[in-house]
């Protein structure tokens, strides 16, 4: 057998390893938290776009929500504003958020969308303001004062958690073909606008779309036992026995964990946390048997 067709019969056992997960998930939607890595090297951002194509030919609605921590951060150093993080949090006073919705809405987002239709998609860009379809509540820190034995809360200012979902506009660019690229920013009654943290976008709207699955990109292979080996498979029990523990789960992987049981708790059917580091993670993850991440399933 030459290359060439040692080559194509390989594609072949590919595609038709992908079939049945292909049929299972036509019609179905998919929400991705797009952040980490895979959001700043050039080949990986290009891999990503590309799999959401595919998703999206083959009869998927992905849903992208994405992050922009670094270059807030960027932007802000520039400017010569200096960042305050309370308990991994950044204090976002009112010149902060203009920033926030400067680089969220107005640099990331567009290029996410520009780099979608460059391989072939159809994608549209808004932030929660757009016809006020995530509507925000301030976020309430509380902060742990031994000598008062009690907890203060912190004001983060415009740091805030979803209050509610409309998914009208949402809706209505899936069932015109559409993909949409949100950028995690609400707005509550009264205009004010604020920067939620994108692992908690998507798990809302995966959960107020009955989304089939939320996959979260992170820059680690998935979760890992205690000797640093990727679990690839958990149920929400195991995972709520492995948070409790206090060992398996440490620092930025638990508020993903959280926000997985949260999205099973209502009601969407798998979580996937993946490494944004592999390239065609999202694919590799969905399409094949072994995946490239940790997948959740309620029991």
């Amino acid at each position: 057998m030459t290359l060439n067709a040692k080559r194509a019969l390989h594609i072949a056992e590919v595609l038709t390893e992908a079939l049945p997960y292909i049929q299972s998930f036509v019609g179905k939607t998919i929400v991705i938290k797009y952040g980490g890595h895979a959001m700043e090297d050039r080949d990986l951002q290009s891999n990503f776009a590309k799999d959401v194509v595919l998703m999206k030919t083959v009869g998927m609605n992905p849903i992208i929500v994405h992050g922009g921590g670094p270059q807030i951060g960027a932007l802000l150093k520039r400017l010569g504003k200096e960042t305050r993080f309370i308990q991994g949090m950044r204090v976002t006073d009112q010149d902060t958020m203009d920033v926030v919705e400067m680089v969220l809405g107005g640099q990331v987002n567009p290029s996410i969308v520009h780099l979608i239709n460059r391989h072939g998609g159809r994608a549209v860009g808004l932030t929660g303001k757009d016809g006020q379809f995530i509507l925000a509540k301030k976020l309430p820190l509380h902060r742990l004062k031994p000598e008062l034995k009690a907890s203060e809360i912190i004001d983060l200012g415009h740091v805030g958690e979803v209050d509610s979902i409309d998914t009208t506009l949402l809706n209505t660019l899936i069932q015109n073909h559409f993909i949409p690229v949100v950028a995690p920013i609400g707005v509550d009654q009264a205009g004010t606008s604020y920067n939620i943290n994108a692992d908690w976008v998507a798990s809302a709207l995966a959960q107020v779309l009955k989304a089939e699955k939320l996959m979260l990109l992170t820059n680690t292979a998935g979760i890992l036992d205690h000797s640093q080996k990727r679990i690839s498979r958990l149920g929400k029990k195991q995972l709520t026995r492995l948070l409790k523990d206090g060992k398996t789960i440490g620092g930025g992987m638990i508020p993903k964990a959280e926000c997985a049981l949260s999205a099973l708790r209502g009601g969407v059917h798998a979580v996937h946390i993946l490494d944004g580091r592999h390239p065609h993670a999202i694919l590799l993850e969905i399409f094949t048997h072994a995946g490239v991440g940790t997948l959740i399933q309620g029991e």
